[in-house]
């Protein structure tokens, strides 16, 4: 929680009537700030007073100007938003989506993701804390009509894109925001998948030129807004921003094109299509478009960078980045996942939600009775009280990069397996086919699973702790060897071991 006016770190003395009469300004999880923003709260009411709410501000406003500019104009554009794990780039989506959810206005919205515990989780939030509000004005508007209107402007992509492949007409939303654009599918998964569910024959576009086409059926305008996040595609078929970078040079080329320079990041794997678009009078590159700053990590605005470096398997800069980091959020590490959950336990206050991850292809943590084929409801595990054991507080049931993905826990408890591994100075990929591991060669599925990671250890807002088993001599799918490499890494960029 943050008061603004209280500056530690400049080592400046603290005004004490200056703090008492400043205003209480904690920082949202994803879900709490979604709620305030459907209660027809502004992205202001959220935001800390600091950089980071600054340039979530800046770049709010931005797409505001350019969704006006557009409807004035007649124009249809495509706006591409980047930022870094945690810096709001689905509040920003969101924050359009709730200004313009009224279907009697011209601009209405709408909100797509293809992440389906996302848009599960948050549409129970907001029709749970719409619900408890209509009750303290002694409405008794039922509970499923109030989930209706939340499921209008929250979506899931693919409902969005079935509804495009019944009607030849245009959507009745002018703007679509797409959250993880990045993680739309490519034409090989597309045509397959259409082929096997669809049992349509001859689809040869990628979800990205079909989604764009849909909108495109507009006649006067139209807006399309891609919130890009770099190193989260996840999933096979998953084509990075490419697709729509592709799409736009293509077959979209009258289309203005707003982009966010940090666009050309390896990260975000635009791949040389972005380079075609450099010369051409009506794309534009916008400084407001990218999110520097991680709103989620409210101790440490620095741990993506951490993160970023320590699967890069740049050592000293993990080491530089995670020296000034500790103070603000402690990481630590162990071999005894007992201990590990204690000290989640010591170091969480109050409300403050925690939880147990682990990568989905972390199929040997059964002995520490983690399995992850086990399925979670993710709308029990990240909504439901302590008391209930099918929540994230009871640190039972272990959530993968699949469900936790785009939402975040105030601290977490990180599983490492033998899936990925250091060896010597580099990482090792398998996958745990049948009854042993195999190697995994192929260079997507290598991307996929160290994103696995990436997204696992950038869900926890103020700490996490790491175990990384001891493994078990007779035990071939558990020798300590696929462990102790990884565990002497993390130790060696200083992270902090428990002891006894």
């Amino acid at each position: 929680m943050i008061r603004t006016g209280l500056d530690r770190t400049a080592g400046n003395s603290l005004d004490a009537r200056k703090w008492g009469t400043s205003p209480y300004q904690p920082t949202p999880t994803i879900i709490e700030a979604a709620q305030t923003l459907y209660a027809q709260h502004s992205v202001e009411a959220i935001a800390r007073s600091d950089a980071g709410a600054r340039n979530l501000r800046l770049t709010s406003q931005r797409i505001e100007e350019l969704v006006e500019e557009a409807r004035q104009k007649k124009h249809k554009i495509i706006i591409f938003v980047t930022g870094v794990p945690g810096a709001g780039k689905t509040l920003v989506g969101l924050n359009v989506a709730t200004k313009k959810r009224d279907h009697t206005q011209p601009t209405h919205a709408v909100f797509l993701s293809g992440n389906g515990p996302l848009v599960d989780v948050l549409r129970e939030a907001l029709t749970r804390d719409e619900v408890a509000r209509l009750r303290r004005r002694f409405d008794k508007t039922r509970k499923g009509v109030v989930k209706q209107k939340v499921q209008a402007f929250i979506q899931n992509v693919h409902h969005f894109r079935d509804a495009g492949l019944r009607d030849s007409g245009a959507p009745s939303d002018h703007v679509v925001i797409f959250d993880e654009a990045q993680r739309a599918w490519n034409r090989e998964m597309t045509a397959s998948f259409m082929l096997r569910k669809k049992k349509r024959v001859g689809f040869t576009q990628s979800e990205p030129e079909f989604l764009i086409s849909y909108l495109d059926r507009h006649e006067d305008w139209a807006v399309v807004i891609c919130l890009v996040g770099g190193g989260q595609e996840i999933n096979r078929g998953e084509a990075g921003i490419s697709a729509w970078l592709d799409a736009i040079n293509t077959i979209f080329s009258l289309w203005h094109v707003y982009v966010s320079p940090e666009l050309t990041d390896s990260e975000y794997a635009a791949g040389h299509a972005l380079d075609t678009l450099a010369g051409r009078a009506n794309v534009v590159k916008d400084d407001s478009l990218h999110l520097a700053v991680s709103m989620r990590s409210f101790r440490a605005e620095h741990v993506s960078s951490f993160v970023k470096a320590v699967l890069d398997c740049d050592s000293q800069k993990a080491r530089e980045i995670l020296g000034p980091m500790s103070s603000r959020y402690p990481i630590a590490l162990t071999r005894d996942l007992d201990k590990a959950k204690k000290w989640i336990r010591a170091h969480a206050r109050g409300s403050e939600r925690f939880g147990l991850v682990a990568s989905s292809g972390a199929q040997r943590l059964k002995p520490h009775a983690i399995d992850v084929r086990v399925e979670i409801d993710p709308i029990h595990w990240f909504l439901n009280d302590s008391e209930d054991t099918r929540s994230s507080f009871y640190m039972e049931d272990a959530a993968t990069e699949f469900q936790v993905q785009g939402l975040e826990l105030d601290w977490v408890c990180m599983t490492w397996d033998a899936d990925l591994r250091f060896v010597q100075s580099d990482w090792n990929y398998h996958s745990y086919v049948g009854s042993r591991w195999t190697s995994v060669h192929k260079a997507d599925r290598q991307q996929f699973l160290r994103n696995a990671y990436r997204v696992l250890l950038t869900r926890a807002r103020q700490g996490m702790v790491i175990f990384v088993p001891t493994g078990d001599s007779s035990d071939q799918t558990r020798t300590p060897a696929y462990y102790d490499s990884t565990f002497e890494y993390l130790a060696g960029i200083g992270i902090t071991i428990l002891k006894n």
